[in-house]
């Protein structure tokens, strides 16, 4: 007695896998610019936070904090500090891994904040403060 077994052929596992590539060739681009949007929209979201955080320590110090770090960490000789100006204490990266770029007494203003973007650079990707 002999039992019949039947499996795929290479033809039908080829058709598969071509639908499947096809799909995901159709639905993968739309995937990744809505990532990069988000990225967009979370340094537009941080410069906006550093930003009230500066505006905050220039508010009690009457002057531009030295570095975004004296944002989170107390001078010692200072009796005027209120902070941290920022709730998690300590200063984010842009959605890029770099820091941001911070410029006291600003160009466009008393200070200037940017996050540079994907490629790193001022530019037209540049998230900013003035913008």
């Amino acid at each position: 007695m002999k039992s019949k077994k039947r499996g795929f052929t290479l033809i039908e596992i080829l058709i598969v896998v071509a639908i499947i590539g096809l799909i995901a060739s159709l639905i993968m681009p739309n995937i990744f610019k809505k990532f990069e949007e988000s990225k967009t929209k979370i340094a537009q979201a941080q410069v906006e936070t550093l930003s009230s955080a500066v505006r905050s320590y220039m508010l009690d110090e009457d002057k531009c904090p030295p570095s975004l770090g004296d944002l989170i960490k107390k001078p010692s000789d200072d009796k005027k500090w209120h902070g941290p100006y920022l709730s998690k204490k300590k200063i984010p990266l842009d959605p890029w891994g770099h820091p941001y770029y911070y410029k006291c007494p600003g160009e466009h203003g008393s200070f200037d904040l940017c996050s540079l973007g994907p490629d790193n650079k001022m530019g037209k990707k540049a998230i900013c403060n003035w913008k």
